[in-house]
């Protein structure tokens, strides 16, 4: 057998109450929204009550705004997240089942969704308070690598969204019976821990170079900067790691066995991988504007 990891023992519930016959519970996928949300929030507020990092020494927000835009930042997370799960990755079943749309807390949110959302949202913000658009997207996107960073933990601890069978040695035998069905491995089947990988490479090696060029490179006095920087280092995390992680049951077939969304002569590219090419493109895009008005 080849070696491998154990699933660690971990419940999805941290705890659960029974109140008057129902049972609450607090998951760690709920903890890790919540907790990714202040996190970033706290962050961004210590960067507007930084003079010296903005243009002039003028931020562009201020402390209450930011709580202003965290609102928004909220419904546009829910309800692009949820859309976008349903038109990316489920289209016909919810075209059946419209009434489930709605049903969230059956699972089911989409990143790219829930990015156009708040792209939404901050653009609906923006214009309302007058403030600038692209150094508004610099704040947003410094905030996004700690939900990123504890959403992908909870997805681990959750035993989904994983990734493609393995013989590596760091593998892991994921408990759920989905997880084991292997095609062609005898006995227990280990997987890639995707959901680990983007955790490192979205959350915290991202997060780190996002907060090492607005302390240290002084980056929110290139508007766009920080912004391109998030889409580009996202899309290219996601666009690697979609190699090893496990595409949606949806997408695979007998004649499709590594579920891609895309495909032309044996070659394409699996649904996260295809959503991800427009934010490298972006994150390109607003990084030279950004180059190119600091040095006009």
């Amino acid at each position: 057998m080849n070696a491998l990891i154990p699933f660690p023992n971990i419940s999805p519930e941290i705890f659960s109450i029974s109140v008057f016959g129902f049972e609450l519970a607090l998951r760690w996928y709920a903890l890790a929204y919540i907790a990714g949300i202040l996190i970033g929030w706290r962050m961004v507020v210590m960067t507007v009550k930084t003079s010296r990092l903005w243009i002039k020494n003028q931020p562009v927000m201020t402390p209450t705004q930011i709580e202003d835009l965290l609102t928004w930042v909220i419904l546009g997370v829910i309800f692009g997240g949820r859309l976008g799960y349903v038109l990316f990755y489920q289209p016909s079943y919810y075209l059946q089942n419209p009434n489930e749309i709605l049903y969230v807390w059956q699972g089911g949110m989409a990143f790219h969704g829930g990015l156009l959302g708040v792209i939404v949202a901050g653009l609906i913000f923006t214009t309302r308070y007058k403030v600038p658009k692209l150094s508004a997207a610099d704040v947003m996107a410094l905030g996004v690598p700690p939900g990123l960073l504890l959403g992908r933990m909870a997805n681990f601890i959750n035993a989904e969204l994983w990734g493609r069978p393995t013989d590596l040695p760091w593998g892991v035998a994921f408990p759920t019976q989905a997880a084991q069905l292997c095609p062609d491995v005898i006995g227990v089947c280990a997987r890639h821990p995707s959901q680990l990988y983007e955790a490192l490479l979205e959350g915290l090696i991202l997060g780190g170079v996002l907060l090492w060029l607005v302390w240290q490179r002084d980056a929110y006095k290139t508007p766009g900067l920080i912004a391109g920087t998030f889409f580009l280092g996202y899309g290219i995390a996601r666009f690697a790691v979609e190699f090893v992680r496990q595409p949606d049951a949806q997408f695979v077939s007998a004649g499709n066995p590594l579920g891609l969304a895309l495909e032309v002569g044996g070659y394409g590219l699996t649904m996260g991988q295809l959503l991800s090419v427009p934010m490298i493109g972006l994150g390109l895009y607003l990084i030279r504007q950004a180059r190119r008005m600091r040095a006009a």
